[in-house]
């Protein structure tokens, strides 16, 4: 990895320079603020009395139901059978970092801010080395214990030893963590820390040091954790569905952070193995929440008695935020795809017009970039800024870095465009794969074959009309539907050819960037660098886009990055739309706005007992 001074030598120009972080000339004071965001700027004052967008006086009490739609860290959306879902090891159950509690929390109407929770106060010391949190004394565990600044240290020096690397990662630019009190705890940094680390420090999961003396960290275990947030496990069958009861008494309630939030009574998550499965719960009342990612389903299966009848609805709502990475990521750590002549062959083999025409009902957009839908997508010829920090590695990039951006080619749409096939061929060809007769052979005379591996058959008509393509390349294509422990597993161990991925990043990415790109991370199983990127100009230019401390300059460097990244062709690109599709039992009410950067449905959203009754659904 190119740590940070090494970025000083892109160029030694005053407009590198200017890309820069400033150097630390003269000391600032130190700043207490109730929150904090990236760049500074902050929407709420202090003493606000809520987000906008909740309704504070929202009823508590019901029921929210839902399949997953979103996870994180080792949580399986198909099963679970460990409830730590901090480590690597195991699956466990989507939602369960609902019952922790952290430092500070997100304001989804802001890119990237965060206000108090469990600190009430941050001081900013030492030129952004030292973060001291004040501690709320009323903040408390389950079990009625309070959260000191030793649980603090206990769970930072926990999460950074043995964590999930999602976890893990981030924290190793913390040097220490020092108490300066029961209720006060300070945390030091390197210095060289990308700028949303510290952002990240305040949003993990506080542990209970108690705890964890009885109750080894690293182990999967169906015994619940100690919490301390607005919920903690209720009743559960392992596989199959797991509740999350409220604290009724939570001691964070009536902060300005929490008010209006967290009102339903038991927040249900249910387990299918199968998306056609989970449809036919939803349709039959067994869960009441359902967001819809499969167009054919929206388009043709919403028109059951319940929905006729409207007891249940669905709507669109906007989604605002940067569209997610989709695709196929392709396994470099294998040799038959080292040749970036070859992924590009497997992208032009994609017929996506065909695809989204005849498969999705023309309901996607094709992606372009890795950050699709946001100011750090790469478009047209590169900026003299970008050039900038393009420049120091011409000849070790490919050209096309230079010039316009990598698109993914429009076919005919017929399903089988020859002239695609045909560069598609050549490129093979140059590569020095020959073919006998209708097979493709490797460098070493093998037939060339690949595996889509996935753990549910959704994109199964997908992947075989792809697999006709690549057929007539001579490539023999298979798809592996393996059940939800294994395909974790195989994830995890890096033991795939292609298979299917949506990575989101916030309006701000920071040190993600090096967990899904960085050269490190492609060595750590368990990472999210699926396709096992190795590249010192990327890692370059990650420390560049990490570290920059305007946004104009994290754009900036995002837009050199998503060029070589898009000329590396790691993905096959699949597609994205500008809303969610949701369809609900009719038993819920919602504030009025939406925030731009979520969809807290589960935390804002609150159960409403007339319309309840008006379907005939008693709790």
């Amino acid at each position: 990895m190119i740590d940070r001074r090494s970025v000083l030598l892109l160029g030694g120009s005053a407009a590198a320079t200017a890309l820069m972080p400033r150097g630390a000339a003269a000391q600032t004071p130190a700043a207490t603020s109730h929150g904090m965001s990236i760049f500074g700027d902050l929407k709420y004052p202090a003493g606000f009395k809520h987000f906008d967008y909740v309704n504070p006086t929202a009823p508590k009490g019901g029921r929210f139901s839902y399949s997953p739609s979103m996870w994180a860290y080792n949580q399986n959306p198909n099963t679970f059978n460990t409830l730590n879902t901090l480590i690597v090891k195991g699956d466990a159950p989507v939602g369960l970092t609902i019952i922790f509690a952290s430092l500070m929390v997100r304001a989804l109407d802001e890119p990237d801010a965060i206000y108090g929770l469990v600190a009430e106060s941050v001081t900013v010391e030492d030129e952004k080395i030292l973060y001291r949190f004040k501690l709320r004394p009323e903040a408390r565990f389950h079990d009625g214990t309070p959260i000191t600044s030793e649980d603090v240290k206990f769970s930072i020096d926990t999460l950074k030893k043995d964590g999930h690397p999602s976890l893990a990662q981030p924290l190793r630019d913390v040097a220490a963590v020092e108490i300066s009190g029961p209720h006060e705890v300070a945390v030091r940094f390197t210095g060289k820390q990308p700028r949303d680390v510290p952002l990240a420090v305040a949003g993990l999961p506080i542990l209970s040091k108690a705890f964890y003396t009885t109750h080894p960290f690293n182990e999967s275990t169906m015994t619940p954790p100690l919490g301390s947030g607005p919920y903690k496990v209720g009743a559960m069958a392992a596989g199959r569905f797991i509740e999350y009861e409220r604290v009724k008494d939570w001691w964070g309630n009536d902060l300005p952070a929490a008010l209006g939030q967290n009102n339903f009574d038991i927040v249900r998550v249910e387990f299918f193995r199968d998306r056609q499965v989970a449809l036919e719960g939803f349709k039959g009342g067994t869960y009441w929440y359902r967001e819809e990612f499969t167009s054919r389903h929206w388009a043709t299966a919403y028109d059951f008695p319940a929905l006729m009848e409207k007891r249940v609805i669905r709507f669109e709502l906007p989604d605002e935020r940067a569209s997610a990475a989709q695709g196929w990521w392709i396994n470099l750590r294998r040799k038959k795809f080292q040749d970036p002549r070859v992924r590009e062959a497997l992208d032009l083999a994609f017929d996506f017009e065909w695809t989204n025409a005849k498969l999705m009902y023309g309901s996607y957009t094709r992606t372009h970039s890795v950050f699709e839908g946001s100011d750090m997508k790469a478009v047209g010829l590169p900026s003299a800024e970008e050039l900038v920090l393009l420049e120091p590695y011409r000849g070790k990039i490919p050209d096309e870095a230079f010039g316009e951006p990598y698109v993914p080619p429009v076919s005919d749409g017929s399903g089988k465009d020859r002239k695609l096939l045909m560069r598609a061929q050549k490129l093979l060809q140059d590569a020095g794969l020959k073919r006998e007769g209708g097979t493709l052979l490797d460098s070493e005379g093998k037939p060339f074959e690949i595996e889509f591996l996935d753990d549910d058959p959704i994109f199964s008509p997908h992947v075989q009309a792809y697999i006709k393509n690549l057929e007539f390349l001579g490539i023999k294509g298979s798809q592996r539907i393996v059940d939800a422990a294994q395909f974790n597993l195989r994830e995890n161990e890096f033991d795939f050819d292609l298979m299917p991925r949506r990575f989101a990043f916030t309006s701000t990415p920071g040190e993600a960037l090096r967990r899904y790109f960085g050269s490190e991370a492609a060595d750590i199983k368990g990472s999210v660098n699926l396709p096992g990127v190795k590249d010192p100009a990327i890692d370059a230019l990650i420390e560049v886009a990490v570290n920059a401390d305007t946004r104009e300059k994290l754009n900036i460097a995002c837009r050199a990055l998503d060029r070589v990244l898009r000329a590396g062709r790691y993905w096959v690109p699949h597609w994205y739309k500008g809303t969610h599709w949701i369809a609900t039992w009719d038993v819920f009410s919602r504030p009025e706005t939406k925030p731009r950067y979520g969809l807290p449905s589960e935390t804002t959203w609150w159960f409403d007992t007339e319309k309840a009754a008006r379907i005939g659904i008693k709790l």
